[in-house]
């Protein structure tokens, strides 16, 4: 018989939080290594580069956004974690320069373990941040799971001359990034001690939407959101794709508040050591960073910024693209 806990410690029913509990980029490389899908003309974005969302051509100024996000309890507050996780899986449609026209919700609920109370409130805080996108949630599906899970299943749309994709990133431009990182630490704090970041939440409830819009009107055709991989990650993934490199300006890099205070104290989520590791060959530190700070580049976060290939207003530029390979970091 299950043992219960207290339900309002929601992140103690799950092995990991948030994008954290993803499978590792290395594992999951090969485990999907050589399954390239449907080969169909339509597909202009499928399996190949990892990209946020697949994009199927429907008629020459139309194209069809499909993506899928869903995770663990990354908060205790059961709304909150419904408004996270909503939010994490429209980012995937904002990040290829679409707009989300339809949603339906993925559930694993221990049925017997957690009240159906709490389960409400994960939905009604997917749906109040889904209606803020615009986006209707019209279904979904629901299994009976040992381990409570919630995500998205979203349907978008973009002008294909408009979409922003992984391998078409150009050397010689700037990066930009939307929102600070850090709030992976944030949240394994919150797990291991209970403590809240209400500032954590707020940033991670933001949608993308602003930014993907102003990314668009600037013409960026490479873009990408940073989540469970990290930026170090997500970056390697999007320079590997457009065959290019990558400087960063580590002290450009914009941090959220408290989360170089909780990495000194050692709350380091296990997926962002798992991040770096992965990333490290392929990068070359010139900059006086420890480990430490490593390690919170490759920060897995969860419904982070945009990592735009372009300068679009009101957000820091972190470096820039370059004709080499790999990542130096300044």
């Amino acid at each position: 018989m299950a043992i219960a806990q207290d339900p309002a410690r929601l992140t103690g029913y799950a092995h990991g939080g948030g994008c954290a509990c993803k499978i590792p980029p290395g594992e999951l490389e090969d485990a999907v290594r050589g399954l390239v899908g449907q080969t169909s003309p339509r597909v202009l974005v499928g399996l190949d580069d990892g990209d946020d969302a697949s994009a199927v051509l429907v008629r020459d100024d139309l194209a069809i956004l499909s993506t899928t996000d869903f995770f663990t309890p990354v908060v205790d507050d059961a709304y909150d974690w419904g408004r996270i996780a909503a939010a994490n899986a429209l980012s995937d449609i904002y990040a290829m320069g679409g707009t989300p026209i339809s949603a339906l919700n993925l559930v694993g609920w221990p049925r017997e373990v957690l009240p159906m109370e709490l389960l409400t409130e994960v939905l009604r805080g997917g749906l109040d941040v889904a209606a803020e996108a615009d986006c209707p949630v019209t279904g979904g599906h629901s299994i009976d799971d040992p381990e409570p899970k919630y995500g998205m299943a979203v349907t978008g749309v973009v002008d294909p001359a408009q979409l922003m994709r992984n391998d078409a990133a150009e050397p010689g431009l700037p990066l930009t990034l939307t929102k600070p990182i850090g709030v992976g630490v944030l949240n394994n704090r919150h797990k291991r001690t209970g403590e809240v970041f209400d500032h954590a939440v707020a940033q991670m409830v933001q949608l993308n939407r602003e930014a993907s819009q102003a990314a668009v009107a600037a013409g960026v055709r490479a873009a990408t959101d940073v989540t469970g991989f990290g930026l170090l990650g997500h970056l390697y993934k999007m320079c590997r794709a457009s065959g290019i490199g990558a400087v960063i300006d580590a002290s450009a890099v914009p941090l959220i508040d408290g989360a170089k205070r909780s990495l000194d104290e050692g709350f380091i989520p296990g997926g962002s050591r798992r991040n770096l590791d992965w990333v490290r060959p392929h990068l070359r530190v010139e900059a006086p960073l420890g480990e430490e700070e490593l390690v919170l580049l490759a920060d897995a976060q969860t419904s982070g910024g945009l990592l735009v290939v372009g300068e679009i207003p009101g957000h820091p530029v972190i470096g820039e693209t370059t004709a080499g390979s790999g990542i130096t970091i300044r």
